[in-house]
């Protein structure tokens, strides 16, 4: 009985998300703010909380962190990754100045302590790459001179989540100090010589990976993935550091052969991993969180687009380009819930959670719609401001200042 209850619960999610995923995409809509939504209602305190399967929920959401950064990892190879280092270092700076340290204000003034400001400030920096790709390919901007410009701050976010995650896992675990940087040099340690190895002999471990069969492929890379994950884990390194260190490790056409397999797989799991969150939230908690997270939502939008104004800037796009760049980077996410999730179940503070929930609810929504309208607006403002704002018609103006979607702003 209890077998056919778990069938019956976990196959009503599945096709419960099929069909938010139907829903959002015929929205042109990132699903991610639906199913959070779905695992409040199906949680503690939810329209129909679950019981029988959470647990196996609980293995896939795991399942889904790592196939998340595993797949992230084979977006990048390691040369490229060193030389965004070394050129786009500075905006990596800004980035974290001006939108890490909001959120570890914000938990400092909520009364939250250290460890919970360091926690926030991971929710409040990290970009969505998931939800940003796709709202750059929808708008038809992959080709715009300032995309470069966001693809390396996200590559940089990345990277720096091999050395926060680690810092994450050993502060919420209350190890001393000792024990928590030795963890840190163990995980710079690791990430540094799976980059010494990817560069030398990428083409050699790809060979190793490689195989004409996609089942014998699917089969190495995932074994492989969850067999180092599983020991970064046992490392207190992380999971997920291990599972984007071997992204990072392969390359050509077992990089895209492996994306091809996967890319089911991951959608399917970080689905239930966003479920799986909502569904240790309780609904009634996030209202009392929600001014809190509406206003820092209003600071990390604006620090974000103006860490991407300045990148441009920096990289000599022009005017309308960089507007577009800071506009495009608001959107918060995958990552976001996935640090929050760690201090959920660490249990270091209730209200954590539904904090980052609200938040990362509310910039799902407004990122795609910062991406569209910023340069637009901004070329609005612009304009009334040397007319005297004698406009009769200003969202006529706004609407015409759209930029069409293959521009290539010079």
């Amino acid at each position: 009985m209890h077998s056919a209850v778990f069938l019956i619960e976990f196959g009503a999610i599945i096709l419960g998300l099929g069909l938010l995923g139907r829903v959002a995409g015929r929205l042109k809509f990132s699903p991610i703010p639906l199913y959070l939504l779905a695992g409040l209602a199906f949680g503690t305190g939810g329209l129909l909380p679950l019981g029988a399967s959470e647990e196996f929920v609980a293995i896939g959401a795991e399942i889904g962190v790592i196939l998340l950064l595993l797949m992230l990892g084979l977006e990048y190879t390691a040369s490229d990754l060193v030389s965004n280092l070394k050129t786009q270092y500075p905006a990596g700076i800004v980035d974290f100045t001006l939108n890490a340290l909001p959120g570890a204000a914000a938990a400092l003034l909520l009364g939250w302590g250290p460890v919970a400001a360091v926690v926030l400030a991971g929710v409040t920096w990290i970009s969505s790459s998931g939800v940003i790709a796709k709202v750059m390919g929808d708008l038809g901007r992959l080709g715009n001179r300032e995309t470069p410009v966001i693809l390396s701050i996200l590559v940089l976010e990345d990277l720096a989540m091999a050395v926060y995650l680690p810092i994450i896992t050993a502060l919420l675990a209350g190890v001393s100090l000792a024990a928590g940087s030795l963890t840190l040099a163990i995980a710079l340690g690791v990430a540094g010589a799976v980059l010494f190895v990817a560069v030398r002999y990428g083409r050699v471990i790809s060979r190793f990976v490689s195989s004409d069969d996609p089942e014998k492929l699917l089969l190495v890379v995932l074994g492989l993935t969850l067999l180092v994950a599983g020991i970064a884990q046992q490392l207190q390194v992380s999971a997920a550091v291990g599972a984007f260190l071997v992204g990072i490790a392969l390359s050509g056409e077992v990089a895209e052969g492996t994306h091809t397999l996967l890319s089911p797989l991951r959608d399917l799991f970080a689905a239930v991993f966003f479920v799986f969150f909502g569904l240790h939230t309780d609904p009634a908690s996030i209202p009392p969180v929600l001014l809190p997270a509406l206003a820092l939502a209003v600071v990390t939008a604006g620090t974000k687009i103006a860490t991407g104004y300045w990148a441009a800037k920096r990289a000599g796009i022009g005017v309308k380009g960089r507007w577009r760049a800071g506009g495009t980077l608001v959107a918060r996410g995958e990552f976001s819930i996935v640090i929050a999730g760690l201090a959920v179940t660490a249990g270091i503070e209730p209200a954590l959670g539904p904090l980052a929930t609200a938040y990362v609810l509310i910039l799902v929504i407004v990122g795609p719609l910062t991406a569209r309208y910023t340069q637009p607006l901004a070329a609005w403002f612009t304009e009334r401001r040397q007319t005297g704002g004698g406009s009769a018609d200003p969202g006529a103006e706004a609407t015409a200042a759209l930029p069409e979607p293959a521009s290539r702003e010079r």
